[in-house]
């Protein structure tokens, strides 16, 4: 199933551009606070369907807290977020989970003591139809959905190309390859929006190269991927939309060629030509979240 292709939203006074008529996720005016700090204000933000959509910005952009909104682990202070036409507000992760969006994160959560085919496995867990009876007696229909799921786990660990250590402890696999595992376990819980939190971090040019070519071939299987990442190439080459974020605003929106030569994205990086050193302002402050 080839995903629809993205086309470029149109940018406007603000750099958000407008939102789309098929839109899957979609922030109004997003805000969230700690105490007094704004980490997020009035983040306005249009994810269409299919492809891959990029969000960057300097180290402490809020680029993480958007995703901890998202999935719920963090309540907005105000604005709605809207999932595939549903209102996500007061809904607990595992309901926005089973809801249809996946995450990995940036810090790797995988079950090292278990082997790679049970990590995937246990994404299903909500799409299996047995209860704990099915489990306790081993009914026809416990062994019929284990069947099915053990192929599904075969399958996703294919498309990362790790089908051939299905049996292989967690902990055994490289830094890159458990980063892999994280993927396809989130892609089991059967999502329409992947979220990747920094999926390339640790990992070196070769294992980079490999993953991108991976998550395109997902993309065009018809999965939405919404992705944070400081590797600037990494994003530039896949994504083919990019919002910056900047002191907790949306400052940019764009293709690559558009992000790359904005000048207020060029000053949130690398600040201001008129600023002196020592000013607290020069110098690039980095792309994390």
């Amino acid at each position: 199933m080839n995903a629809a292709p993205v086309q470029a939203a149109p940018v406007d006074a603000a750099g958000t551009g407008g939102a789309s008529a098929d839109s899957l996720l979609t922030l109004s005016a997003v805000s969230r606070q700690f105490g007094g700090l704004k980490v997020l204000q009035d983040v306005n933000l249009d994810i269409p369907r299919g492809g891959v959509f990029g969000l960057i910005g300097p180290n402490g952009a809020g680029k993480t807290t958007v995703f901890n909104l998202i999935t719920g682990l963090l309540s907005t202070t105000s604005g709605t977020i809207h999932f595939d036409g549903r209102d996500l507000t007061g809904r607990k992760p595992y309901q926005i989970t089973r809801g249809g969006i996946a995450r990995t994160f940036q810090n790797i959560r995988i079950f090292k003591e278990m082997s790679l085919l049970e990590n995937v496995i246990v994404g299903m867990d909500a799409q299996l139809g047995y209860g704990p009876l099915g489990w306790l007696v081993g009914t026809g229909a416990f062994r019929r959905e284990e069947q099915r799921a053990r192929e599904r786990a075969h399958e996703l660990l294919g498309w990362v190309k790790l089908e051939h250590r299905a049996g292989d402890m967690a902990d055994e696999l490289s830094y890159g390859e458990q980063r892999k595992l994280e993927l396809a376990r989130a892609l089991a819980t059967n999502p329409k929006l992947l979220l990747l939190d920094e999926p390339v971090a640790g990992m070196n040019s070769n294992e980079k190269l490999d993953l991108m070519q991976q998550i395109r071939s997902i993309a065009a299987r018809g999965y939405t991927i919404f992705m944070i990442e400081h590797d600037m190439r990494f994003v530039m080459g896949l994504c083919e939309q990019i919002a910056v974020l900047n002191f907790g605003r949306v400052i940019a929106r764009g293709g690559p060629e558009q992000i790359r030569n904005n000048p207020e994205v060029i000053e949130a990086y690398l600040g201001r030509e008129d600023e002196e050193p020592g000013d607290g302002q020069t110098g690039a402050r980095g792309a994390g979240a």
